[in-house]
């Protein structure tokens, strides 16, 4: 099984992303230490570790919490809650990186941990040909920061929460499925960050992500199809789940989309009914089609062939881990006029954006959360960097984009939110397919693969309409569609407006070696490419 960038993390559930011990549920609200006391157990490690001649040191101190649910039809297969707590130590030390992490927070712990990131940065220094430039951050002080919520997940009885996924389950059974499992995702990050800058930032971190994968078969004719969930992981509290009607998006055909509130019970029984229609679809013919694409759908593309390759280390390539290194190498950006799209793409990186998995008040290096371009009108401007990069591309500052997925794991160079603007234009989804003589309108995510330069792809989706003359038609099967990350981007022709803009995510983007995930949003509203290959996936025995 091949592995690469957003699915990697669910190919490893449930146990693989398990993080720290197994605890009871109650565990998970026991309170963590409070800030004062964060404070002298960092400044014990910024201490120690300029003792011993660093020169830069910062103090990550972390608290993860996790809870997962699996449940099958109207069994539950499996309920974890895991806690994990410790400190990392980061330092700069003969202008070299050292780093170590214990889970002995005592005083002795904390200090021998400090300590020994110093050594390791000393012993690799002999190594070091060129010393680390790291960026200018002025500091913040004492800060705090909080996911907005109005419901801590973790409050939620676990009976409540195998409720609703039991009710999951009976809708779409009730509706035609033979088979559906149902999961929940809760995680809470509570993560302190001190550094010699002058910062001391408290953060509390909340993601959701509520799933599901509904199967219809039709014995007689010997076929099964499957649809998930059209969700989207979040950061938000257990209130995404309240399935507000203010935050539906009707769309054609009777279709709804969701924005930032989700109806686990609907879309289950929407989807079992979609799932048995699928068995009797019209496979797609090959040929040049028109593509309309869902939020739900484009969030994947925008995340392997722009979120991707346009991270700094890809580019440089040091980072080659899950899918490759980048075809948008330093020349491109350096022209200045690089075509990466149409005039109609313009995508933004952010850590800003209310509700998305990327949204913090700080990354993981103390810097404030930004947002700025990496493609303006079409032209490549920008990559994501953090402080030791962004003087190769003449930035005086970081832009925020660096994270670690846990207390012992060292910090780097990660995906923010990566999103295409909305068109400014009023445009609804039904004035778009009006315009498309010969189309195919793509919701939800599928298979993929991407090459090792992030240039060449393949994408699948869950439901596939067929546009003829303004109008839909039917269902297809059998879709996918293949260009390259150019090509594609530039036979943008339209985009929908404000209104139908909402988010994908993925709470398990792998990257690095050792691998580590991390939680990210793509946002959209829904998009026409003009003139895109499509082919026929089909398999006849």
């Amino acid at each position: 099984m091949q592995l690469s960038g957003l699915t990697a993390g669910a190919a490893m559930l449930p146990f693989g992303l398990v993080m720290g011990r197994e605890v009871d549920a109650a565990q998970l609200l026991e309170p963590a230490a409070d800030a004062a006391a964060k404070k002298k157990m960092a400044d014990i490690a910024l201490n120690a570790a300029r003792s011993k001649g660093a020169t830069y040191t910062d103090v990550r101190i972390g608290r993860y919490l996790q809870q997962f649910l699996f449940t099958r039809e109207m069994k539950v297969q499996n309920v974890t809650n895991a806690e994990s707590y410790g400190i990392g130590v980061r330092v700069i030390a003969n202008g070299t990186w050292g780093f170590s992490a214990t889970s002995d927070v005592t005083p002795d712990g904390i200090a021998k941990c400090a300590e020994t990131a110093v050594a390791i940065a000393k012993a690799n220094s002999k190594i070091q040909t060129e010393p680390v430039i790291l960026a200018a951050q002025k500091g913040v002080g004492e800060v705090a920061w909080k996911t907005p919520l109005t419901k801590n997940a973790f409050e939620i009885p676990v009976k409540e929460k195998i409720d609703l996924l039991m009710k999951v389950n009976g809708a779409a059974m009730q509706n035609g499925a033979g088979f559906v499992t149902s999961n929940l995702f809760f995680v809470n990050e509570q993560k302190y960050f001190a550094s010699t800058d002058g910062s001391y930032i408290d953060q509390d971190i909340h993601r959701i992500w509520p799933t599901f994968t509904v199967t219809a078969i039709d014995k007689a004719a010997g076929k099964f199809k499957t649809r998930d969930a059209i969700s989207s992981p979040m950061g938000m509290g257990y209130e995404y789940l309240d399935g507000l009607a203010s935050e539906k998006i009707p769309g054609p055909n009777g279709l709804v989309g969701y924005r930032n509130s989700y109806d686990m019970v609907e879309d289950a029984t929407n989807a079992a009914k979609q799932a048995k229609e699928k068995i009797g679809a019209k496979s797609v013919t090959a040929g040049k089609y028109d593509l309309v694409l869902d939020p739900n759908h484009l969030g994947l593309t925008i995340h392997e062939s722009v979120g991707h390759p346009l991270e700094l280390d890809r580019v440089l390539g040091y980072e080659a881990n899950y899918a490759g290194t980048s075809f948008a190498t330093l020349d491109k950006w350096k022209a200045g006029d690089f075509n990466y799209g149409s005039k109609e793409v313009t995508i933004v990186a952010d850590r800003l954006q209310p509700h998305t998995l990327g949204k913090v008040g700080y990354d993981d290096e103390g810097v404030p959360s930004k947002e700025w371009n990496l493609i303006k009108d079409g032209v490549l401007v920008n990559y994501q960097a953090i402080r030791d990069q962004v003087h190769i591309i003449g930035e005086k500052e970081s832009q925020g984009c660096c994270y670690a997925d846990s207390w012992d794991s060292v910090q780097f160079q990660r995906m923010p939110n990566v999103s295409l603007k909305a068109g400014t234009e009023k445009r609804s989804v039904m004035d778009m397919i009006k315009g498309v003589d010969k189309g195919i309108y793509i919701i939800g995510r599928g298979s993929y693969s991407i090459d090792q330069q992030r240039y060449n792809f393949q994408f699948g989706g869950q439901l596939f309409y067929e546009i003829k003359n303004g109008e839909i038609v039917g269902m297809l099967d059998d879709v996918a569609y293949q260009s390259n990350t150019q090509e594609f981007w530039n036979s943008c022709a339209q985009r929908c407006d404000q209104d139908d803009y909402r988010t994908f995510g993925s709470f398990f983007d792998g990257k690095g070696q050792p691998s580590q995930v991390s939680a990210v949003s793509h946002g959209s509203a829904t998009t026409r490419f003009n003139g895109v290959n499509v082919i026929n996936t089909g398999r006849k025995i």
